[in-house]
């Protein structure tokens, strides 16, 4: 960890080591009465969840220090993870961060949309936001109740994940509530998300651009605007010791399921011959595998990541989800081709699993 943010984590712990009360979670659907209920909430400093293109997010008032703390609260994250803020105009950004015209030339190019840019921060912004970081992360979401939210707020919103820490990344609102039913009041119902996964975050504050968590905008794309984009190497290793996370997502177990996930490489018939050794030793489990190589494991149980990447990425969390339900213990997941979005569904596959891949 960085001396920049030391200083923040005693608090924290502190924060996070007071009893908290419980309190109503409400489910609304997003009309006028229900925005004017979150701006309320987010204007005295506190949190709300939302649907945006990517995933559901817990939002407060960015530029509010307490109010980010009642997100670290609620969701018991630790405070050396940087947030990404929301906005609903490029505007907004010029007093949140040193604007350039890399970044005028990407917003142009993929915003709104699930593209967060990294960039050097104003002082406008706190500290904890970006875990005491030189850098802040900036998102124009695409999602219209997103965007009604933040244009109603007429502020920016800090919001990670609205999930506890370290689990699944919610995709409906009933994950949202399944995670933080009690801890905030309010989850705003934009219905199921498109995407799946969370935006890619792209480091701009250098000279070359880096992706420093794939998403749904791929570093192809990006390269297409800029001319050229690097994918930076800890997005499919765990962090080292004392290594600082830039941006959200890095964690060494992250998204993680209640029960173990272990993922294989290689040739989709020896990877298919392997899990099934294991999973006929196993109790209770469950096999996660692209569409085409469902024929491979016969009758067992298997859960379907789709046809492509793109499916794989809609269908992830989800399934992740579904698997604590049924309380599924062992789970035996193939890889995918880790280029274009397949990078970010490996990405986030990997972490899950904690970089627990057996090469067949």
């Amino acid at each position: 960890m960085s001396s920049d943010n030391q200083g923040l984590v005693p608090y924290f712990h502190f924060v996070i080591q007071t009893e908290i009360s419980a309190m109503r979670t409400e489910i609304e659907e997003v009309n006028d009465a229900s925005l004017k209920k979150a701006v309320r909430l987010l204007a005295g400093g506190g949190v709300v969840a939302f649907a945006t293109e990517t995933v559901y997010g817990l939002g407060g008032h960015a530029l509010n220090e307490q109010a980010v703390l009642e997100i670290f609260r609620a969701k018991q994250r630790p405070a050396d993870n940087p947030l990404i803020v929301h906005i609903s105009r490029v505007e907004q950004a010029f007093a949140l961060c040193r604007w350039n015209d890399v970044a005028q030339s990407l917003a142009e190019a993929f915003w709104p949309g699930p593209l967060t840019l990294l960039l050097p921060k104003k002082d406008t912004v706190p500290d904890i936001v970006t875990a005491g970081l030189g850098t802040v992360a900036i998102r124009l979401p695409s999602h219209p109740a997103a965007r009604a939210l933040l244009e109603a707020c007429g502020f920016p919103i800090a919001a990670p994940s609205a999930n506890r820490s370290g689990r699944p990344s919610p995709t409906t609102a009933r994950h949202v509530y399944e995670d933080l039913n009690g801890l905030i009041p309010l989850i705003l119902d934009g219905g199921s998300c498109e995407v799946g996964l969370e935006s890619t975050v792209l480091d701009i504050s250098g000279e070359t651009p880096v992706i420093l968590r794939p998403g749904a905008v791929t570093a192809e794309q990006v390269a297409m605007v800029t001319g050229s984009c690097d994918v930076a190497p800890s997005v499919m290793r765990p962090l080292k010791p004392g290594e600082s996370a830039p941006s959200p997502g890095m964690r060494h177990r992250h998204y993680a399921p209640k029960g173990r996930l272990t993922l294989f490489s290689g040739e989709p018939e020896a990877v298919a011959k392997e899990i099934v050794r294991r999973y006929d030793a196993a109790g209770s489990a469950r096999i996660l595998a692209m569409h085409a190589h469902l024929p491979l494991y016969g009758d067992r149980l298997i859960s379907d990541l789709g046809e492509d990447a793109a499916s794989a990425a809609h269908r992830l969390f989800y399934l992740l989800r579904a698997f604590d339900e049924q309380g599924i213990e062992e789970i035996y997941g193939e890889t995918l081709p880790p280029s274009g979005l397949g990078l970010a569904v490996m990405n986030r596959l990997a972490r899950a699993a904690a970089f627990n891949i057996v090469e067949v």
